[in-house]
């Protein structure tokens, strides 16, 4: 399996705003977040706005403007918002929980195919959804603190 660039994208957004809310910044410009991750400005808005129709992000309208986090970090498991994006995990539709399709295969009970892409499909889902927006944000800021590197988004835009 691999992620979309847009659930990349959505993926790092929410991780630059966590860190920014741990660094005592409520709201994050579009322009300071697409200038930080390097995005175009109008393809970010279109992530942003479905994350704020999930209701992890809400924005804020005028010049001091921007988006927030509309939900405590430690309820946005990584998962979700993968399966928001992008939606099923499952590597084959006939392992998918929520967009099971049948395969061609003649027995699928007995598929070994199936059988791994089962496994895969689990331990996905079993990683993605152990790690929330507040396990990213912490172990990404120890990481930056650890090699001296100030966190982005210090102090005021």
């Amino acid at each position: 399996m691999q992620v979309s660039k847009r659930c990349e994208y959505a993926l790092r957004a929410l991780i630059d705003i966590g860190i920014a809310h741990e660094a005592g910044r409520e709201i994050l410009s579009i322009g300071e977040l697409a200038r930080h991750e390097q995005l175009p400005v109008r393809f970010l808005e279109q992530i942003l706005l479905q994350l704020k129709d999930a209701g992890w992000v809400e924005s804020r309208r005028g010049q001091r403007g921007g988006y927030a986090l509309a939900r405590p970090m430690d309820t946005i498991r990584m998962g979700d918002v993968v399966r928001l994006v992008d939606g099923p995990l499952a590597p084959i539709r006939c392992v998918s929980k929520t967009a099971y399709e049948p395969c061609t295969c003649p027995d699928e009970d007995h598929c070994g195919l199936r059988m791994l892409m089962m496994d895969v499909r689990n331990a996905l889902a079993d990683v993605l959804d152990r790690h929330t927006l507040a396990d990213v944000v912490e172990v990404t800021i120890r990481k930056l603190r650890r090699d001296r590197i100030d966190p982005p988004f210090l102090g005021t835009p």
